[in-house]
């Protein structure tokens, strides 16, 4: 995973709160329940005790995981176009990902950092998203991933759904590896 945290004050639109947003390029490799990627916007919200996320735009590029993630969780998945490049040298490691939907583009990222051994971290929270029927479905994740900073410039094209993330700067970027979580607890 490639994360970068924004602090939103305004969207601009009324669909998209004043709040703390993380956008996120996903890479679920072989060794996962299903293997796909995806791009994904939430907003941290307050709800109890454990930190909860609401995923406000998501695209996979994967049918299964769009169907799963909607029935399952409520997840307001679609498909898309996802592609990723990894290169660098040395210690030093460069990924690019870009997502497109009918010839429009989502969003890029180019991300650098450096190769380092990083201790495991926990991660714990919740996913709280609303069904149609204003039903809320809550699932809880759990698990642990390798955790290193790095830089991720991001593009929101100003004709693409994530527009209103253009102007807004990361407050951090990180890249998460060897994932091991549990969706759905």
């Amino acid at each position: 995973m490639w994360l970068s945290l924004f602090r939103v004050g305004s969207s601009g639109t009324s669909y998209r709160p004043p709040g703390l947003y993380g956008a996120a390029f996903v890479d679920y490799r072989e060794g996962s329940v299903l293997t796909y990627r995806e791009l994904l916007v939430a907003r941290v919200i307050r709800e109890g005790a454990v930190p909860r996320v609401r995923v406000v735009d998501i695209w996979v590029d994967s049918t299964a995981s769009r169907d799963g993630g909607r029935a399952l969780w409520a997840l307001p998945k679609e498909l898309a176009h996802l592609h990723i490049e990894r290169g660098g040298a040395g210690p030093v490691s460069r990924t690019s990902w870009d997502a497109s939907l009918a010839g429009g583009t989502l969003a890029t990222a180019r991300a650098t950092g450096v190769r380092a051994p990083a201790p495991r971290t926990p991660l714990r929270f919740g996913v709280s998203q609303e069904r149609e029927d204003r039903t809320t479905v809550v699932a809880g994740v759990a698990g642990s991933a390798r955790v290193l900073p790095w830089v991720i410039h991001w593009d929101f094209p100003t004709d693409g759904p994530l527009w209103w993330l253009r102007s807004h700067r990361p407050l951090v970027s990180l890249r998460m590896t060897g994932f091991q979580i549990r969706f759905g607890e």
